[in-house]
């Protein structure tokens, strides 16, 4: 009788371990300067969550310079816009981007990052693909 109650329970910790090990392994990257994102980045996709079947296409390429980011080729109604430069910096490991003319801005967890792609998480739980120029 103690072996019927033992084996699911067993089944269950084995089971239990195994996600909290897959969940530690899948850490933010934090970051620690400017530096690591400096250089001309491609927008390729947003997506509202990892699993949305749903991919957004995008257009616009992203420049970090120094401590500013400019966003180039825009799409909007029809034609294409740039964006002044606004200043970023690296704040508690996520990037944090002024929003044009205001005093807000906007917070990125980078969720995965090498030489050729990024991946930004925005406050709202958004999703943006990036890869290297």
């Amino acid at each position: 009788m103690l072996g019927i109650i033992m084996k699911p329970l067993i089944q269950a910790v084995l089971l239990l371990s195994l996600s909290i090990i897959g969940s530690v392994a899948h850490a933010d990257v934090i970051l620690k300067a400017n530096d690591e994102v400096q250089g001309t980045w491609k927008l390729e996709t947003t997506k509202n969550s990892p699993k949305d079947k749903h991919p957004i296409t995008r257009e616009d390429t992203w420049e970090f310079k120094g401590d500013k980011v400019t966003i180039f080729h825009i799409p909007r109604e029809g034609t294409y816009y740039d964006q002044p430069p606004v200043p970023f910096e690296v704040v508690e490991g996520k990037l944090k981007i002024a929003v044009l003319g205001g005093s807000r801005f906007d917070l990125f967890t980078v969720v995965e990052k090498d030489d050729h792609n990024m991946t930004l998480k925005g406050k709202f739980g958004d999703y943006s693909y990036f890869v290297k120029k």
